[in-house]
């Protein structure tokens, strides 16, 4: 007997710099959970053969590839950085075929729901496209420890980006599920856990 196709429910999984995004992220693929990164999709995108890429060579020049044909972001980064004209084309080209890309790999799933991660779910739209949103949250200065501890960077830069990104009041005001994520590890995995039971009895991410 075949079982039914099914469409799994997306949840949008998102929390500022620090928040442990990653960390959670990592436990729900331990529970089973299909899970796509924002990230991982914008370099699928661009993968040599890509028409992507092949826009990016027409437009920039062989001088953004390297020499095994991948594209050297770095030397992209250097060519948008000082124009903003140039990172606006960079984005509308990237950014439909980067939703799609999503959307396509969360659809085949195989878990009753999938998850989508992205630092900026609220602030591009993408959190329309999900139905639920779960924020990891966590106060600022645990926020600042975790990433100077994380990378190799200054108290002022993390606090320039945590000013540049979404203010914690608006991705709260977005939020189905919240996770405070003040404790260790095994404190993140014990609410991972129990909302990983909770979304399975959930038919299209409502209860």
């Amino acid at each position: 007997m075949t079982t039914a196709a099914f469409t799994p429910w997306i949840l949008g999984l998102t929390g500022g710099i620090g928040s442990g995004k990653s960390a959670a992220a990592g436990r729900f693929v331990e529970l089973g959970v299909h899970l796509v990164d924002a990230d991982q999709a914008a370099r699928w995108v661009v993968e040599p053969g890509r028409p992507a890429l092949a826009s990016i060579v027409e437009r920039f020049g062989a001088g953004v590839l390297q020499a095994d044909g991948q594209l050297d972001r770095a030397a992209l980064r250097q060519l948008i950085f000082a124009d903003p004209a140039q990172r606006k084309w960079l984005e509308q080209l990237l950014h439909p075929l980067i939703g799609q890309e999503i959307f396509s790999y969360l659809a085949k799933a195989e878990s009753p729901y999938a998850i989508y991660v992205s630092p900026l779910l609220i602030e591009s739209g993408q959190h329309h496209k999900t139905q639920r949103v779960l924020v990891i949250d966590a106060p600022q200065a645990l926020q600042v420890a975790r990433t100077l501890a994380r990378d190799n960077t200054s108290t002022e830069q993390v606090q320039a980006i945590l000013k540049a990104q979404l203010a914690r009041e608006e991705r709260l005001r977005h939020a189905d599920d919240v996770l405070v994520n003040d404790g260790d590890l095994a404190a993140l995995h014990e609410q991972i856990d129990r909302l990983h039971h909770f979304y399975l009895t959930l038919k299209g991410g409502q209860p």
